[in-house]
């Protein structure tokens, strides 16, 4: 599966203390990132970066065990005030992953506001992590009162977002149980406020079999004239039998960059976020069970994502799945 931790094992990416950079070469979108999972392949991807760790841990949660800090939102006020001072909050995009805080979350959207003051062309791009499925039933793995900060203040403000089908039915107060429910499910949260909506994962039955997960996508763009029209996509892509932490970083942050690239394509971006996606998560799964041995399942440590060893891929990624337009 794409990112499936058990209950109690959130999806956090391992955090590592980075300097920030705010200078951009001519040309280089500059993004701010509020979870330093997302840095690795939108540096790959050409983004000048700033990340701020959210999370300070040893390791991603996934593992037995942690250790840590959770940075509140005084500390990030605290961290966005220097950057105020030396007038450097400058970006062309900002990126939002997990956070189990509300009032962290509340001050990201203070700022997303500030900056959207300044650049009104600023794209904010949320991954809003609180939940998934297993075996058939929903299960948040973050307060519940983040849920109505995300619903309220977050997705009015997002540009793109990027939830399950746990989340999505979170956010917009429905259920899917079929791929016309879903499409309902992102127009009401196209109403909310993003202009792109990417379903990541579902439960929803391929054609192609149970070893097929389904993945769904809606923009809206608007013409000259005003008008406003929408592409819709499906993908459908193999099920990779292991747990793996960090494929929703991964996920969300290669969408920022492709559609970058390709602003009016949604097709075309998340061919290119899945096609790299499938060969990170198949290199992944073969170096762990190289490493574990015939008939073993593999640790968390070996089913580390290979992002390093996958620099091409994620460059330039060969295109195994395809999305149909609706």
């Amino acid at each position: 599966m794409w990112d499936l931790p058990g209950p109690g094992h959130e999806p956090v990416s391992p955090e590592s203390a980075g300097g920030l950079s705010t200078t951009a070469p001519p040309g280089k979108p500059i993004c701010r990132l509020f979870d330093d999972g997302h840095s690795d392949p939108c540096e790959v991807l050409g983004f000048e970066v700033d990340a701020v760790n959210s999370v300070q841990f040893s390791n991603h949660t996934g593992y037995s065990h942690w250790k840590g800090q959770v940075l509140n939102s005084e500390e990030l006020h605290e961290l966005y005030d220097g950057l105020k001072l030396n007038d450097v909050n400058k970006y062309d995009y900002v990126l939002t992953g997990y956070t189990r805080d509300k009032s962290f979350l509340a001050m990201v959207v203070d700022i997303v506001r500030e900056l959207k003051q300044q650049n009104s062309r600023l794209v904010y791009v949320c991954d809003p992590v609180m939940g998934d499925k297993w075996n058939g039933e929903g299960s948040m793995y973050v307060p519940e009162d983040l849920l109505p900060v995300y619903r309220e203040k977050v997705v009015p403000v997002a540009d793109i977002i990027t939830p399950n089908q746990f989340e999505a039915e979170l956010l917009s107060g429905r259920k899917i149980h079929s791929e016309e429910e879903a499409l309902a499910v992102m127009d009401v949260l196209h109403a909310m406020g993003p202009d792109t909506v990417v379903i990541t994962s579902s439960d929803l039955p391929s054609a192609r079999g149970s070893g097929y997960l389904i993945a769904l996508g809606s923009q809206r763009t608007r013409t000259p004239d005003g008008s406003v029209v929408t592409q819709r996509i499906r993908m459908e892509m193999c099920k990779v039998d292991a747990v793996f932490v960090g494929t929703g970083d991964l996920f969300a942050a290669m969408l920022l960059a492709w559609t970058h690239k390709h602003p009016n394509n949604l097709k075309v971006a998340c061919e290119k976020t899945v096609s790299a996606m499938h060969h990170v998560l198949q290199r992944t799964i073969k170096c762990a069970q190289a490493r574990a041995g015939e008939g073993l399942k593999p640790s968390p440590a070996q089913l580390e994502l290979r992002m390093v060893q996958s620099k091409k891929d994620i460059e330039n990624p060969e295109i195994v799945v395809q999305a149909m337009v609706l």
